[in-house]
């Protein structure tokens, strides 16, 4: 792309931009991170400031279905979730929020806990999304299901152990098919759907400068609540009393740190795919601990 070309993009985003916020772009600064969007803090000529983020070849649907997970979520009033401003998937697509001045720290995780348990209690109408929209890096589907275990299966594992074929080993495959088969063992008694945020790792929890938590970038769906708190124990990030504070909100059900790793295999097998690695020696040993359970 010639320098006059990229100029002429950048013009014509910040253009549909002001249109869509009502207000003039008079002010871009290119923000770090993600690796999927580029990232800007935007000035608005009536004083607004905006968080912006633009893509240039989205797949379809790309920003409208992260906005409306953040609008799902935000419904709930349980966490602070910033403002959908602006959203357009149509070239150049960009997705326009509520700007957050970013802190440190979070002052109270007993806060975030509580609110992330009324969060999950706020509930869905079904496991997987009423729009049937994908989500996450590898678009894997969310159609309808009645029951977890048919969710998990069918929309998270079995897609996913499709895609693994060249990242995990012959053996990491097969005791993937063997939890499959057994997660009505596996998978603890029924709960009904929670509101999830989806892909809830520490970078994808803001603090401001207050120090309160808020959530951005969900793969937002109707699902097992504890996903959401098996994906934060992945990665870390996350103080102990987060996790107590929710236990005294909301309690688990008997069993559930045994099925910690049953809820981590979807997020360890996106990472085998995306970057290899241990990763995949990761997915064979929470295999093997869930199977010798």
């Amino acid at each position: 792309m010639s320098r006059d070309q990229h100029h002429e993009d950048d013009a014509s985003f910040a253009s549909v931009l002001g249109d869509a916020l009502g207000a003039d772009v008079v002010g871009r600064s290119r923000l770090g991170g993600g690796d999927v969007a580029d990232s800007y803090r935007v000035e608005l000529a009536d004083g607004r400031v905006a968080f912006a983020k633009t893509h240039r070849s989205p797949p379809p649907g790309f920003f409208s279905t992260e906005a409306a997970g953040l609008r799902w979520l935000r419904e709930a009033g349980a966490l602070p979730i910033p403002d959908v401003l602006a959203v357009r998937d149509a070239e150049p697509a960009f997705l326009a929020l509520e700007w957050i001045d970013v802190g440190r720290r979070p002052t109270d995780e007993a806060a975030f806990g509580r609110a992330l348990a009324e969060l999950h209690r706020a509930g869905a109408p079904s496991f997987g999304r009423e729009d049937r929209r994908t989500t996450g890096s590898r678009a894997l589907p969310n159609d309808p299901c009645d029951t977890w275990v048919e969710f998990f299966a069918t929309r998270r594992l079995i897609p996913l152990r499709d895609l693994a074929a060249s990242a995990l080993s012959d053996r990491g495959l097969q005791l993937l098919d063997q939890v499959i088969d057994a997660l009505d063992r596996l998978g603890g008694p029924p709960e009904p759907p929670a509101r999830l945020h989806g892909d809830l790792w520490a970078g994808n929890r803001v603090v401001d400068t207050s120090g309160d938590s808020w959530l951005i970038d969900p793969a937002a769906h109707g699902g097992h609540r504890e996903f959401d708190l098996a994906m934060m124990r992945l990665f870390g990030g996350f103080g102990p009393d987060a996790f107590e504070a929710y236990d005294d909100v909301f309690p688990l059900a008997d069993g559930w740190r045994a099925r910690v790793p049953l809820h981590q295999l979807a997020p360890l097998v996106v990472h085998a795919i995306k970057f290899g690695g241990g990763y995949g020696p990761a997915t064979e040993r929470a295999c093997e601990e869930l199977l010798q359970a």
